[in-house]
């Protein structure tokens, strides 16, 4: 999504909209709030990966809690950010959907910009800036709005701490119990640097462990290396996961100027190795990739068959 918002030529106007225009923070750069104020984009762009094959679209709500956006200022907006993101989501989703190829939307739940279990301040190591129940407050108040605008599917992703995720899977099974039904639930990972490790400290088994007790619909890793880098620790996910596992890296590692290097063709050579090994059941892409590389993904993967779930780990 903040790949495909980039191509736009936008400015703050097109961020405040009509309703933020006495916002005292600069607000470009805040992609969530596009949902509210300039609608038509967020669906172009939802309609772009339709079209490219894409089954599942995210709601464009990755900083859409109350803990983030009050770098904005603009907590009191949390509801209407994630209830419009939905539906615009769900609304493109349905205008694709077809018997033979159903589409899905994922209520994409970011993991906050703040760690529940590093201290900011080095000074401090026991200092935390944010605790499991704020965590879970906010992650509460997005999965309802998303669930009220429809979503099929919730996306807790980019995880870089577990202990923030943990917060966010207790919220929603909070969500779960009080309105009496359920959602499939996936859950991403990131492995920050060739450590091979999560930022607080955890391998891609122990990652898996620490979420093995909640009844995921499934488990990956996406984000910060490219696909060839990822692959040694999907490879450890598929050997030992009771779930689907999900892969959907970035377009490489970025350039000087911030840029992804990687194009369609060269990303799809490695991620096919995935799926010729078995190793996945949902792939997709992260930060620098395009429709373009989700055409290329979607034409590849028609021919293998998934991953096959080990019956005595379920």
């Amino acid at each position: 999504m903040g790949t495909m918002i980039q191509r736009y030529t936008l400015t703050e106007e097109d961020f405040r909209g009509t309703r933020f225009t006495q916002s005292e923070i600069p607000l470009k750069g805040n992609n969530d709030l596009l949902s509210i104020t300039r609608p038509d984009i967020i669906k172009a762009i939802h309609m772009e990966y339709l079209n490219a094959g894409a089954d599942i679209i995210e709601t464009n709500t990755f900083s859409g809690t109350t803990i983030s956006q009050a770098d904005y200022k603009l907590e009191d907006a949390v509801y209407d950010i994630n209830f419009y993101s939905a539906q615009i989501a769900k609304d493109a989703a349905k205008e694709m959907s077809t018997s033979e190829k159903p589409r899905f939307v994922a209520g994409s739940v970011g993991p906050t910009n703040r760690t529940c279990s590093i201290s900011p301040d080095v000074n401090r190591p026991g200092f935390r800036a944010v605790s499991f129940d704020d965590l879970a407050i906010a992650y509460k108040q997005q999965v309802e709005a998303l669930m009220d605008g429809g979503v099929d599917i919730l996306l807790v992703e980019t995880v870089f701490d577990t202990l923030n995720a943990k917060a966010c899977l207790y919220a929603i099974q909070e969500v779960f119990e009080e309105r009496k039904t359920k959602l499939p639930t996936m859950v991403s990972g990131t492995i920050t640097d060739a450590s091979g490790r999560t930022l607080s400290g955890q391998t891609a088994e122990a990652f898996l462990i620490s979420l093995s007790h909640v009844d995921l619909m499934s488990i990956g890793f996406n984000c910060a290396l490219g696909a060839q880098m990822m692959k040694q620790y999907i490879e450890v996910l598929a050997k030992k996961a009771p779930f689907y596992v999900s892969a959907y890296p970035n377009a490489g590692l970025p350039n000087e100027f911030g840029q992804y290097d990687e194009t369609p063709e060269f990303m799809g050579k490695q991620v096919e190795q995935f799926m010729s090994e078995g190793l996945v059941n949902i792939v997709g892409g992260c930060c620098g990739t395009t429709p373009a590389h989700i055409a290329e993904f979607y034409r590849i993967s028609q021919k293998y068959e998934p991953r096959k779930l080990n019956i005595s780990q379920v």
